[in-house]
């Protein structure tokens, strides 16, 4: 928590946050148009806002892509806020909304949201992927099974399935990159609306002496309701494949059925 108000105390870095918050995946270049800074004033102050978690990024070739992690800032939240102001400041917050309505209304961006969230896991690279792929591990900590018909290579179909012995592919999609043990990218699309657009996982897989980063992005989301829903969602998934791989048990209860705010 120190990190964190050391780095909110700098109007330049909150700045930056709130660029961040509009439009995630930015580059350092893109940033620094908007701030007017030196790309090495612009590095430091990211430097500490990913030191404080803040701020992720993930790569994508040469460029170095910026997202906001809103993890902190929730912790703050439910700390500080929600036991003992939330009613008063719901209400608050509508009214502000609705005096902005006005100016938000008038401006149109083709920008969709995206998700970033962060996890730190006691495991190897291969052990992560292997999670991540195999259908009765996802099984056992997603409810669903993970499945492809090309073994996960690009261009192979992949599927979300129902382990009631359904059937039901709940979500479909391509893949898109394939790196074992470091990279894999994947769409996501709805099987009953083939028309839509379908948003776009990338897991990114870090190495560090005894311990792995696992970044998950959600990028292309359909509407900031879609980008709530995984925001509830993939906490809850990653925290039980962590669960998992660190103890051989994902969680005693499903962590997505639990209520919010409980």
């Amino acid at each position: 928590m120190d990190k964190v108000f050391k780095a909110l105390a700098d109007r330049t870095r909150r700045y930056l946050l709130d660029l961040l918050r509009e439009r995630g995946g930015q580059t350092l270049g893109e940033l620094c148009e908007r701030v007017e800074m030196s790309r090495q004033s612009a590095t430091q102050h990211l430097g500490i806002l990913e030191a404080a978690n803040l701020v992720s990024t993930a790569r994508r070739g040469r460029e170095k892509l910026h997202y906001l992690n809103p993890v902190p800032l929730h912790e703050i939240q439910e700390r500080w806020i929600d036991r003992f102001e939330q009613p008063r400041l719901r209400a608050l917050g509508a009214i502000k909304r609705q005096a902005e309505d006005a100016t938000m209304s008038s401006e149109s961006t083709s920008t969709k949201p995206s998700y970033v969230y962060v996890t730190y896991i006691e495991s190897t690279p291969d052990k992560v992927w292997h999670a991540l792929t195999d259908a009765d591990l996802t099984a056992a900590y997603w409810g669903h099974s993970n499945v492809s018909d090309g073994e996960w290579k690009a261009g192979s179909g992949w599927a979300h399935r129902r382990i009631d012995g359904s059937g039901i592919d709940d979500v479909v999609g391509t893949v898109v990159e394939s790196v074992p043990p470091t990279r894999l990218v994947t769409t996501w699309g709805d099987p009953n609306d083939r028309d839509a657009e379908p948003s776009r996982v990338i897991f990114d897989i870090q190495p560090h002496g005894g311990i792995v980063r696992l970044t998950v992005t959600h990028e292309n989301l359909a509407s900031e309701q879609e980008l709530k829903d995984v925001g509830s969602g993939w906490p809850a998934v990653l925290s039980n494949l962590k669960s998992l791989l660190e103890t051989g048990s994902p969680l005693p209860q499903e962590p997505w059925e639990m209520p919010a705010g409980a």
